[in-house]
């Protein structure tokens, strides 16, 4: 799996967060990683962006940015109010695949959810998967509301013929309610593929050497990791002795 895209159903999920988690665990696992942001927005020219909070986190892997755009917005609507060139699929494509060319791993994050436009012609961070042929990494909420939008991401993958890998839950709370507990067995069977972690609410706000020391924990074998998914499931489940609580290392804050 020299490149990994990684989405999610929707923004503010943890999508950071996991690269991050994904990252640190592959550089424990001995493996060179690059982490390319396909469209960064909302923020400034020189302020540190999504890649280089992946980085922060995780230790010492390349940062690429194919563009920024100042105004928190969709790529190709802050494209447009800004006057500059959009992101265009095939570019994001190119870049990865020459950092695939010098690394063992390659993490894409995307903006937003799957089919966030980066340009006016449509094209999407589907496209670069599709381009890739790289499968993709669903970053999803834990609580009510879920299952909807992963499905729906799940079948447009499916319909455009591209791998899912397995989702991740971008920020596990500490306290889990019925719903988040009852969605660790509905997420994979709506998403037709493999529940591959689960990161701590706060992760964030771990220090690095924290966080890099916690990662392969949140994460399955899959994912270069030891997170077991039915042992997870079963602590968490209703009912069990100790459930409702969060069994990975949390901290204050909340994962970005």
């Amino acid at each position: 799996m020299p490149i990994l895209v990684i989405t999610g159903t929707g923004t503010e999920v943890g999508k950071t967060v996991v690269t991050a988690a994904v990252a640190a665990t592959a550089l424990a696992a001995g493996r060179s990683v690059a982490v390319l942001k396909a469209a960064q927005t909302g923020v400034g020219p020189d302020e540190p962006g999504d890649a280089l909070e992946a980085a922060r986190l995780a230790g010492p892997v390349t940062v690429a940015e194919i563009a920024r755009f100042p105004e928190p917005l969709a790529p190709a609507t802050a494209a447009r109010r800004a006057g500059l060139p959009p992101v265009r699929p095939e570019d994001v494509a190119e870049t990865a695949a020459k950092l695939a060319t010098e690394h063992d791993l390659v993490l894409v994050e995307g903006a937003g959810g799957l089919l966030v436009r980066f340009d006016a012609a449509g094209g999407t961070l589907a496209d670069v998967a599709g381009l890739l042929e790289a499968p993709v990494l669903l970053v999803a909420t834990a609580g009510l509301g879920t299952l909807n939008v992963t499905e729906l991401t799940a079948r447009e993958l499916a319909a455009r013929g591209i791998a899912l890998a397995g989702v991740v839950i971008g920020s596990w709370p500490t306290d889990p309610d019925l719903a988040c507990r009852c969605n660790l067995a509905d997420l994979p069977d709506v998403a037709g593929a493999p529940l591959l972690g689960a990161v701590p609410a706060g992760a964030a706000a771990l220090p690095p050497a924290a966080f890099r020391a916690a990662a392969p924990g949140w994460l399955a074998p899959g994912l270069d990791g030891t997170w077991d998914a039915a042992e997870f499931r079963a602590r968490q489940a209703p009912g069990a002795v100790g459930g409702g609580r969060a069994t990975a290392p949390s901290a204050p804050g909340s994962g970005s």
